[in-house]
């Protein structure tokens, strides 16, 4: 990944909160005719050092775990996208001073590598499963639980699902949020990215990575 440095991010607490955040993850891994992948939904470790250790499942009809299962020592890649946001150049005051200005995209994103083990065990599954179920049912005044679930039901499931681990060697971020730009435009993509719904997010981002006062 292309690291300009006033975009790297390399404190872990901040990287694996993006994951927490954002935890449908793109699964890399390549084979014998190129690059796979695959989106999967990954339960992060913090306590395994140095990095962190990613937990998922793939259907058993999926190939990229054979891929996997066959060349263990062939490093996987793992991308989690958080918040993106298209700004424009009308934001900037920099626009209205000199005109020299270009469209960019703001986005932060975390990138993870490591060696994949596959397992084929029907309690780390079933631990899985609950786990990922758990942490997303939590914020749900009733949250729904495996168990909820016919038991021959879900012993079905789990037939047609195999685990995944990768022990994380290398985790980067990027957090490109206008940190680069003078504070007056830093204001102005702050106060555009608050007019669209859908840029709350990044509009935060863009205040606290670039030393910005809450509105």
């Amino acid at each position: 990944m292309y690291q300009p440095p006033h975009f790297v991010e390399t404190r872990l607490d901040v990287l694996h909160a993006l994951i927490r955040a954002h935890p449908l993850g793109l699964l890399i891994s390549v084979g014998p005719d190129g690059p796979v992948a695959d989106p999967l939904p990954f339960l992060v470790d913090t306590t395994v050092e140095p990095h962190g250790r990613l937990r998922a499942h793939l259907a058993k009809a999926n190939p990229q775990w054979r891929l996997i299962a066959e060349n263990p020592q062939t490093p996987v890649l793992v991308v989690f996208q958080g918040a993106d946001s298209y700004v424009t150049p009308s934001w900037y005051e920099t626009k209205r001073e000199t005109g020299k200005v270009v469209p960019t995209w703001n986005y932060a994103i975390v990138q993870v590598r490591g060696h994949a083990r596959i397992i084929d065990d029907r309690e780390w599954l079933a631990g899985q499963i609950a786990e990922l179920t758990a942490t997303h049912e939590a914020p749900r005044a009733e949250p729904w639980q495996v168990t909820d679930a016919p038991a021959p039901f879900i012993e079905a499931q789990i037939k047609g699902i195999i685990g995944l681990e990768i022990a994380i060697t290398e985790i980067s971020g990027k957090w490109k949020v206008s940190q680069n730009r003078p504070v007056a435009d830093r204001v102005g993509v702050a106060a555009g990215l608050d007019e669209l719904q859908s840029a709350t997010e990044m509009a935060e981002l863009v205040r606290s990575f670039g030393g910005l006062e809450k509105r």
